[in-house]
């Protein structure tokens, strides 16, 4: 029993510098991350001259190439990839919705609480009325796909490369189980 523990302590150990080493392919504008795909997420894709999206999962990463499922796809021939992007302008408008909601309510207590009436004030209606409605689309409008070209850009990273990330999430769940 005790060699069958040791032997799986050394089996895990093992295994685990294998998966942290694993390659992923990145989608670079000029040098900042824009999306980071490990073997075994999902892609979607869009081939150039195609007009549907493929969706499917990276099986491996080579240098100039995806295999995605069962095909291999070369980095030149994708034209567009699928995800969903964070930006600096739905950072604002979550800010300005929350403000123009919160300006609002912290005002109709105060009046209410403080000076016993129950009337809007028309200047801070008017202003939260503003705020929401202009944070609102900012917040909701994002880039769902990226094309690439210019300076948007696919490269397999393996471990060594300053864009390499270890997968940190796959690591604990494999520690766990």
């Amino acid at each position: 029993m005790k060699q069958f523990f040791i032997g799986m302590v050394l089996g895990l150990l093992l295994a685990v510098p294998a998966c942290i080493a694993q390659k992923q392919l990145v989608l670079l504008k000029g040098e900042k991350i824009k999306l980071r795909l490990y073997i075994g997420d999902e892609i979607i894709y869009k081939v150039k001259g195609s007009s549907n999206r493929k969706r499917s999962y990276v099986s491996n990463v080579y240098d100039t190439a995806v295999l995605a499922h069962k095909d291999i796809v070369p980095f030149h021939s994708i034209e567009r990839i699928y995800f969903h992007q964070h930006s600096f302008r739905n950072v604002v408008g979550g800010l300005l919705v929350i403000g123009g909601a919160g300006y609002f309510l912290i005002d109709q207590i105060n009046v209410s609480i403080v000076k016993g009436d129950q009337s809007f004030d028309q200047d801070v209606t008017r202003a939260s009325i503003i705020m929401v409605a202009a944070g609102l689309p900012m917040m909701l409008i994002r880039k769902k796909s990226q094309r690439i070209g210019g300076r948007y850009r696919l490269l397999l990273v393996e471990k060594g490369s300053p864009f390499y990330r270890p997968d940190l999430k796959r690591m604990e769940s494999m520690m766990d189980n």
